[in-house]
């Protein structure tokens, strides 16, 4: 028996039905039914009794497909080895995220990753905007999950995977901390606190440079890290735009989330060194896609 032969018999045996058989292996029912006739002829007995309701399995074709099943599983298991070593599963993944609300997705499609490319590991870290690129650029990254959009020679950035409605953090004793919602002119009413480092492109996509009054936003680039974020809020050495995953992850009694009326949600996806998508890369961002997708 040939690969195709053993495939669409197999799958068959399983379905119980030319036509999902066919669907499911992309053939047409012509060739599921040629093909079992022509294995009938070839051993000479009946593998599936056939009629205009049912199709199931004679005790002969159960024993064929119990006889053929495990040795398929094994050659399929080796093949997919083999593609796997070529397209460079093995070895290692490594993945950055810039939040906590990406990396809690990206722990759970490693997990997926890990048990079908068990040969690979994946190693996590945490990437900060004040140094938005630095790891993919040194080599220690092969891809990451952060903001969007990224506009740089070097690398490659892939669709939209996560969007995050946006949030104004502000001390407890801030005017806004009262309010159900602000707004975009809201915002040029006290300074808002940015990542040190961080691209202007990036940063006008995080926080607009003005209101849409024409009035100007007092942006200040003066952090480094979340916690450090959170604490000149709290201190209110100003406000700062957030995702809000704050609320679930950095909920403290000193800062207060409000919703931003008026600006889109914050996006998510991932980048990579330009033509470095590797087949491990495209497979955990597909993963990644499916686990976001639950």
């Amino acid at each position: 028996m040939e690969r195709r032969d053993i495939e669409i018999f197999l799958t068959l045996a399983e379905e119980l039905h030319f036509t999902r058989t066919a669907e499911r292996l992309g053939v047409s029912g012509a060739r599921v039914s040629q093909t079992i006739k022509r294995l009938e002829r070839r051993f000479g007995v009946t593998l599936f009794q056939r009629t205009s309701r049912q199709v199931a399995l004679t005790p002969v074709g159960s024993a064929l497909r119990e006889d053929v099943q495990a040795g398929y599983q094994r050659i399929q298991e080796g093949i997919a080895k083999a593609i796997a070593a070529g397209r460079g599963f093995s070895g290692i993944l490594r993945v950055g995220f810039s939040s906590p609300l990406v990396g809690e997705a990206i722990m759970a499609a490693a997990e997926a990753f890990r048990t079908r490319h068990p040969e690979c590991e994946v190693r996590i870290r945490e990437v900060h905007l004040s140094d938005a690129f630095g790891a993919l650029r040194a080599g220690e990254l092969d891809v990451q999950i952060t903001e969007l959009p990224v506009r740089e020679a070097d690398l490659s950035s892939g669709p939209v995977l996560l969007r995050d409605k946006r949030m104004l953090a502000v001390s407890a004793r801030h005017p806004f901390a009262r309010r159900d919602s602000v707004t975009v002119e809201d915002l040029t009413r006290d300074t808002v606190l940015a990542p040190t480092g961080a691209p202007e492109y990036l940063l006008d996509a995080l926080i607009p440079a003005q209101a849409p009054s024409g009035r100007p936003i007092r942006r200040t680039q003066m952090m480094t890290s979340r916690q450090e974020l959170l604490t000149l809020v709290s201190a209110g050495a100003g406000m700062a735009v957030v995702g809000n995953q704050a609320t679930r992850y950095h909920a403290r009694p000193d800062i207060v989330y409000v919703p931003i009326a008026d600006l889109p949600p914050i996006e998510y996806g991932p980048v990579w060194p330009a033509g470095a998508q590797t087949g491990r890369v495209r497979s955990f961002i597909t993963l990644l896609r499916a686990e976001l997708d639950r």
